[in-house]
């Protein structure tokens, strides 16, 4: 009788113990796919915050330029400072310069593209995101340096 008793308590248990398994084997990969999700965005939100910055740096030095030649030379240069800052180095950033028309009044524009991709976080293998911003720049109508030509 005491036997008995004894296994009856101990059922409830093993069904409990069991029951969690069951709940912690269904639970563990939802809280994985959200944390992995959270870190994802986190990417990509670091990711479009760096190309906006990237594009603006970019027309911002081209406008502070002499000439057309020195405006794309000088915004492609900074542009990739700013983005090796932002470590956007997967190799997929494109980045272009237009100076259009180069003179007082004018405008430098500058546009980035960034492919964000998600491949070393488990379960995000397949999450690609482009990242882009334009930004321009107007060159200053008033400047008191110019050399001839400008």
């Amino acid at each position: 009788m005491v036997d008995a008793m004894h296994n009856m308590e101990r059922k409830p248990q093993m069904r409990q113990r069991g029951q969690a398994l069951v709940e912690t084997a269904l639970v563990v990969p939802l809280l994985l796919s959200l944390a992995f999700g959270v870190v994802g965005v986190g990417r990509v939100t670091q990711a479009q915050l760096g190309v906006a910055a990237v594009a603006r740096e970019a027309a911002l030095a081209g406008a502070h330029a002499n000439n057309a030649e020195q405006a794309f030379a000088r915004g492609s240069a900074r542009g990739q400072e700013v983005a090796t800052g932002f470590n956007l180095s997967n190799g997929t950033l494109a980045l272009t310069v237009d100076a259009g028309t180069f003179g007082r009044g004018g405008q430098v524009r500058a546009a980035v593209r960034y492919m964000v991709r998600l491949d070393d976080l488990p379960l995000m293998g397949w999450a690609r995101f482009v990242a882009h911003s334009e930004h321009s720049e107007r060159i200053d109508p008033y400047r008191s340096r110019w050399p001839g030509g400008g």
